[in-house]
């Protein structure tokens, strides 16, 4: 090999070990304002544009403010799921929902690739192809919300599109706060979700 290829393989090799962490910074992040604190989002628009463009345009239009937590699921309060998960869900701000856009397409975690592992973010949904806006935060591993897992009949999955960065102590308080059978009372308010501006 010349001089002329070994440079070039010597870059190919540089570069291509700063190309992972370069798009992992440019992926935009979300902070979610709370009375507990804050939670700070990593949105994956990369393995997951439909479903991370479609929570980013509830963010930016400002769906989120004024909206809250309003459901904590846990090993205790599912009697009658034999398949039991640890998520907590969040919607908009009530006055807002009749302003919602037209549900999208459900990106199956074996296409993206992004897991429900702990501070994963993921649409909460009905049947396929019918999420909105209602999202939830998963606590600890949760493969039965995969392409493929059983908690639902379907087998079809949620479709994760992010992960928590920041505030997962956040996260746990809003799942052990007081609730009825899963809803949360009262709520815990989302005061602001906004993009976190880049440096």
């Amino acid at each position: 090999m010349n001089e002329t290829g070994k440079f070039f393989r010597f870059f190919i090799l540089v570069f291509g070990t700063f190309v992972p962490t370069l798009a992992a910074q440019e992926l935009p992040r979300v902070t979610i304002s709370t009375e507990f604190g804050e939670i700070e989002i990593e949105v994956d628009t990369v393995r997951a544009p439909i479903t991370a463009s479609n929570f980013l345009r509830y963010t930016d239009g400002g769906f989120y403010n004024g909206g809250g937590f309003y459901r904590t699921v846990h090993p205790d309060n599912q009697p009658n799921d034999n398949i039991r998960i640890e998520v907590i869900q969040a919607r908009i701000n009530s006055t807002r929902s009749v302003e919602s856009f037209s549900p999208i397409p459900l990106e199956r975690t074996n296409i993206t690739g992004i897991r429900h592992q702990d501070g994963t973010i993921s649409m909460a949904r009905g049947r396929p192809d019918s999420a909105t806006s209602s999202f939830f935060i998963c606590l600890g591993e949760q493969s039965s919300l995969d392409y493929g897992g059983l908690r639902n009949s379907d087998e079809q999955g949620f479709a994760a599109f992010g992960r928590v960065v920041r505030g997962m102590d956040v996260v746990r308080q809003i799942q052990q706060r007081p609730a009825e059978a899963q809803t949360l009372t009262p709520p815990v308010g989302i005061v602001r979700a906004n993009r976190v501006e880049e440096l």
